[in-house]
This record gives C-alpha cells, sequence and structure tokens, in this order.
C-alpha cells in the first residue's frame, strides 16, 4: 500500500482481532461487521469469547462500527470501547437506509450496504472526503469496479444455476432461505466444505429433498467429499460423492431438468474453481 501509495486502504483482518497480523496497521476506522460460530477451535465456542477476539481490532481513540446489535456481543464491544476511549457505532440502531441502487445480489447485500454507508457516515464527520454521488456511483459498479466474483453469481439462467461463497451457519441460513423463495421443480447442491468449519451445524440447515453433489476443493483444508456424504447421510441429505468439483458442477447440469435450481456452494474454494 505504502509503494502504491494509496489515499486510503480498505485492509480486511484474517481470524481477526488479537491474532490478526493487521494489527500492525493504526487505522482511521474499525469495522466488524457480525459475529457467528465460525473458527471456534481458535477464537472459541461461544459468541462473547469470538467476540472478544474480533474486539481486537478495536483501536485507541478509533471510532468502531458493528454491523449487528446482539445483547451477548454488544457488552463485550462496549468495553473494548471503554478501555481504548472509542466511540462504537452499532448499525442496526440506527435508522434504516432507502434502497439503493448496486450491482450486488444476495440476501445478505441489504445488510453489508447498511454497514458500508455507516462506516462513510463516521469517516465523514472525520473529514474524510466522500461525496453522496460518488458514494452512489461505486455502489453502483462494484463488481465492475473490483472484479468481485462469487456472491450470489448465476452461472447459467436454463437451468437456473447460482453460486455463492456463504461457508458457516449464519450465511448458510440466508442463502437457503432466499434459494426457496425461487421457483423452482427440484433443487440441486454442490457442496463441499473445508475441515475447520462447524459441518455439522452448516449440514443441518440443508433441505432434505435436495439433490446433493459432494465434493472437494483442491486445497489442503478441503473435507474430503466421501467424509462430507457420511455426515450428510446421517441427516438425510441424499447423494454421490465426487473427486472434483467440476465433476460435481458436470454431474448436476447433466441430471438437472431446465426448470430446476442449481446451488453450488459451501466454501469460498468450491465456488472458485466453480466458476
Amino acid at each position: 500500500f505504502s509503494k502504491e501509495k494509496v489515499d486510503y486502504a480498505v485492509i480486511e483482518t484474517g481470524l481477526g482481532g488479537i491474532l490478526d497480523s493487521t494489527n500492525i496497521v493504526n487505522p482511521i476506522l474499525s469495522i466488524i461487521t457480525n459475529i457467528g460460530m465460525d473458527h471456534m477451535n481458535i477464537l472459541g465456542d461461544t459468541l462473547p469469547k469470538i467476540a472478544s477476539s474480533k474486539a481486537g481490532i478495536i483501536k485507541p481513540r478509533v471510532p468502531a462500527v458493528i454491523g449487528v446489535f446482539h445483547e451477548e456481543t454488544a457488552p463485550v464491544f462496549l468495553e473494548a470501547a471503554s478501555k481504548t476511549v472509542s466511540r462504537v457505532h452499532f448499525v442496526d440502531q440506527t435508522k434504516s437506509v432507502e434502497h439503493i441502487d448496486t450491482d450486488l445480489f444476495g440476501p445478505y447485500q441489504d445488510f453489508n450496504i447498511r454497514t458500508i454507508l455507516k462506516s462513510v457516515e463516521v469517516l465523514q464527520e472525520q473529514g474524510v472526503q466522500l461525496k453522496d454521488n460518488a458514494i452512489q456511483a461505486g455502489l453502483a459498479k462494484v463488481k465492475i469496479n473490483t472484479n468481485m466474483l462469487g456472491r450470489w453469481q448465476i452461472l447459467n439462467a436454463a437451468p437456473l444455476t447460482i453460486a455463492d461463497a456463504a461457508h458457516n451457519v449464519h450465511a448458510f441460513e440466508l442463502v437457503l432461505a432466499e434459494l426457496q423463495r425461487i421457483p423452482h421443480r427440484h433443487l440441486h447442491i454442490v457442496l463441499g466444505m473445508v475441515k475447520d468449519k462447524d459441518v455439522e451445524a452448516s449440514l443441518a440447515l440443508f433441505p432434505k429433498e435436495a439433490t446433493y453433489y459432494f465434493c472437494k476443493a483442491n486445497i489442503p483444508r478441503g473435507l474430503d467429499a466421501k467424509l462430507l456424504r457420511e455426515q450428510a447421510q446421517k441427516l438425510q441429505l441424499k447423494g454421490k460423492a465426487y473427486s472434483s468439483v467440476q465433476g460435481a458442477c458436470d454431474a448436476a447440469q447433466h441430471k438437472a431438468k431446465i426448470d430446476d435450481l442449481i446451488f453450488i456452494g459451501g466454501s469460498c474454494f468450491v465456488v472458485a474453481e466453480a466458476i
């Protein structure tokens, strides 16, 4: 970032907070989108424990924007803010945002955009020059400007084929609910996950009436497709295991009728190979 002489850098943490290498950066704003039960083997097995780790990105006298107010995590963030003399803004406790035109699709984007707009508002209060027309233009062309892929991305129209990088329980809840709203004859799901996720809790959300095509992304963290199928079968999710993501996608396309719906997901890495 220094070599490129950027005016502002948006830096995403990895696991976040206390454990993250991005702590070398002294930001002008910290953003925590939401807290879910993820990376529990490292961050903790309760929402307050995970929030405590994530709160490590709240820096001394630097404002923080929290995407979701939750009664279990809010006290953790408020305590961290008190210790660092920082001001915390909970997005969903502020006024709702009117419709914003954007090229982003997916059931979670309204939430994301509200978090973005609140963050922009806080930056403007600090003197950052961000004009409203520039913000609107940016949101209207996010995909063009960033080449972002894999978020509710339509890969085929008939049968309708959608890929989405949702990979934890909270995201699956939103995505699966949206899939049920789309008219279709039968649902086909190409599914692969990584070893360090809460696989059982995630699989429990998936519909039993769908046909599954289990696969493993070509990475060391990938969960073996046969093991994923075995765990899924315990929850009455039926399907076959395939040796590759592409093989699973091809099988789904071959079997699906024109008025069926195909969903590809479970992992960012699976979606990356599919698209």
